[in-house]
């Protein structure tokens, strides 16, 4: 069993072996743990409000901490402490964190399957979006859209 030690930028140090970590998700919303598989079961569940749980999941498959999700999707640290004691988010906090979700879903299957290199590249500016990075383009609809454009764009060899 080969024991990989990271420096402080991820990278490995000399003399270890890196391992890849490989995700595949099938169904909108599998990095948040959602078992749905229909649009409206998706729409009834993000009608509720996704449980505290699938933020937890989308902090395991991204290696995104929680604190940074949230501010992503716009829960101020307070309000964060009393979605976790509650257990469920509200239905737009939902919404915002399945949009995310989606946008971490296509990165990962444009690096096919690396999650570190499609966390890497969501949080690395580029000039196709103004230079900022996908990640925090993606905290509106239009933004969103806009990555999952490049995202098309860069899967099929078409730089911008």
């Amino acid at each position: 069993m080969a024991t990989l030690t990271r420096t402080k930028r991820g990278e490995p140090t000399s003399g270890t072996k890196s391992v890849r970590r490989t995700l595949h998700f099938r169904t909108r919303g599998a990095s948040l743990g959602l078992p749905v598989t229909t649009t409206p079961q998706l729409i009834e569940q993000l009608q509720m409000g996704l449980s505290f749980e699938a933020l937890r999941a989308l902090e395991s498959n991204s290696g995104l901490d929680v604190l940074a999700l949230a501010t992503l999707i716009g829960i101020p640290e307070r309000t964060l402490a009393r979605r976790r004691s509650a257990g469920r988010l509200a239905p737009e906090e939902s919404e915002r964190l399945l949009r995310i979700s989606n946008i971490f879903e296509k990165a990962v299957e444009l690096f096919e399957g690396d999650a570190d290199g499609a966390v890497q590249w969501l949080t690395t500016p580029k000039k196709a979006l103004n230079g900022q990075e996908p990640l925090q383009y993606s905290r509106t609809e239009p933004g969103a859209r806009e990555v999952e454009n490049l995202i098309g764009r860069v899967e099929h060899g078409v730089f911008a």
